[in-house]
């Protein structure tokens, strides 16, 4: 049997080599168009999922969806959340830290705008836009969104085309990346879109009795405002300025790449090319009105057919074969307390004031020549300039300790912690600590950090919130769709910085350094 077995072998040699083993692998994407949705929580498709029936019911249905994705750093803004998504990096590595520490940048005004100027000056590293045109150099991209920090920060330095609302009915760029504003974005302009809704009203896009959500909630818009319909100015200039706040403003942003896409020929050979769209309505609506209000129903509703209707114009200039499409969010928002602490105490106390804590600090360490405007608290991080520690040349450990002590004291918080102690902390079962360790670059300012209890928020406004390192914020949704992917739910913990790795290999390039996340291997195709 076994000198059978070794005659028989060329036999099989040749069988094998005359048999395909695999079938030959697809060609590579012509376009990935990437979508933010800024402030959208993760659970928001299975909360509405009946309901949706445009670009949402596609991605989820036809694409690869992981239902337990994060922003896995503490700081959630809108700046530190859109330079992840692309980067595949925490903001410890890409070094945008908070949306104050974000694009602001004097030295970059806008072109023809109103407004600051912005840049991702701040940026450090890459992103899958730099990879891609270092595998091939005539890639090409496009970033367009109505917030300067959601269109800038996808993309990082990569200087390819970027636009933004300037806040006057005009989209514009900065001089960072132009002197002039190209034809197309002219011609877009003239059309005065944002103008032309002056007047008009948002209305609910269906009837009245398919929303739960009540209309009358007090503390909803500031107190004022916040039962539909909501009306625009009838001024076209006040109406540019409103806008933002209302939902017409995706589809304005949504026309906008288009043209785009059209302008530069996006996805028109063999060149992967990359449109990045970020929709900031439904952070401004949820800011506004909260995550459980029917304005942020309404909006999803609207949104849904807006993205599909997006989908379709791709399709319609890009076999639908050759595109990906991929949908995630900076940060999730925290649901009113009102809404779920009952009690009037708990309310107040879910409403957490630093305030005494940062003015205990200051006190201490005035007498060691520390001015108070050295000395900056926001989203929980306690940062000392580093130039006023050099110039006085002294530790502010004792100091700090009077912060932490102060800090704790505070109802609604839930611990405080040195820098210097985070990274003996349990950053594997210990969520804010794995969070704040993503968040800090080695020469960050900070010298402590403050995590809020769950359900709990910064500050005393009454409005939807995001920004702590608790899981409200941090959830957000993170969906595949294209010839690369399987479809189906995934349930296994993922990150945003998961995304750019993932995208890379799917086009079939590899990031250009290192990074924070990792190839979602089981969504993909082999």
């Amino acid at each position: 049997m076994f000198r059978v077995a070794i005659r028989n072998i060329p036999l099989l040699i040749a069988a094998l080599l005359s048999s395909p083993v695999s079938a030959q692998a697809p060609p590579p994407p012509r376009l990935v168009v990437f979508i933010t949705v800024d402030q959208m929580k993760g659970d928001y498709f299975q909360r509405f999922d009946r309901e949706l029936t445009g670009g949402f019911r596609r991605l989820i249905d036809g694409g690869a969806w992981f239902t337990r994705a994060y922003q896995d750093h503490a700081v959630t803004e809108t700046a530190p959340g859109h330079a992840s998504l692309l980067s595949g990096r925490f903001p410890r590595s890409t070094g945008i830290v908070s949306n104050t520490y974000g694009v602001p940048d004097p030295h970059s005004p806008l072109i023809g705008g109103v407004g600051d100027g912005a840049s991702p000056f701040r940026f450090r590293g890459g992103v899958l836009m730099d990879w891609m045109r270092i595998a091939d150099p005539a890639s090409r991209g496009l970033s367009v969104a109505r917030k300067d920090r959601a269109a800038i920060l996808p993309f990082g330095r990569s200087h390819q085309p970027v636009f933004w609302y300037a806040g006057d009915g005009r989209f514009t760029t900065s001089t960072w990346y132009a002197d002039t504003l190209p034809t197309w974005v002219q011609q877009f302009n003239a059309r005065r879109l944002p103008q032309s809704m002056a007047g008009r009203a948002w209305t609910l896009s269906r009837p009245e009795s398919q929303y739960p959500e009540p209309d009358n909630v007090p503390f909803e818009s500031g107190g004022t405002g916040y039962t539909f319909p909501h009306v625009l100015s009838a001024s076209p200039d006040t109406a540019a300025s409103q806008v933002i706040d209302f939902p017409v403003m995706d589809s304005i942003v949504a026309q906008l790449a288009l043209s785009g896409m059209r302008a530069y020929d996006l996805g028109a050979d063999d060149h992967t090319d990359l449109l990045a769209i970020s929709f900031s309505t439904f952070d401004a609506i949820g800011h506004d009105f909260g995550p459980d209000s029917r304005e942020i129903h309404d909006e999803l509703l609207r949104l849904d057919g807006v993205i599909g209707a997006l989908m379709d114009s791709v399709y319609a200039r890009v076999d639908s074969t050759r595109v990906i499409f991929a949908l995630s969010a900076d940060h999730g928002v925290t649901r009113f307390p009102e809404l779920v602490l009952k009690d009037t105490a708990a309310v107040r106390e879910a409403y957490v004031d630093m305030r005494p804590a940062l003015a205990a600090f200051r006190a201490a360490v005035a007498p060691h020549g520390i001015r108070s405007g050295e000395v900056r608290l926001s989203g929980g991080r306690l940062d000392v300039d580093v130039a006023a520690l050099r110039r006085t040349g002294y530790d502010p450990s004792p100091e700090v300790e009077v912060f932490l002590k102060a800090a704790r004291a505070i109802p609604g918080v839930l611990k405080a912690t040195t820098v210097a102690d985070l990274a003996k902390g349990d950053s594997i079962n210990d969520t804010h600590t794995r969070r704040w360790l993503h968040m800090l670059p080695p020469d960050a300012n900070a010298v402590a950090v403050v995590s809020v209890k769950p359900g709990h928020v910064w500050g005393t406004a009454r409005e939807g919130k995001h920004g702590t390192s608790n899981d409200d914020d941090a959830f957000v949704p993170i969906i595949f769709k294209g010839a690369a992917f399987r479809p189906g739910r995934y349930a296994t913990f993922t990150r945003t910085a998961d995304i750019a790795p993932t995208l890379a290999a799917a086009i079939g390039i590899k990031p250009a350094e290192l990074v924070d996340g990792r190839v979602l291997t089981a969504a993909l195709r082999p």
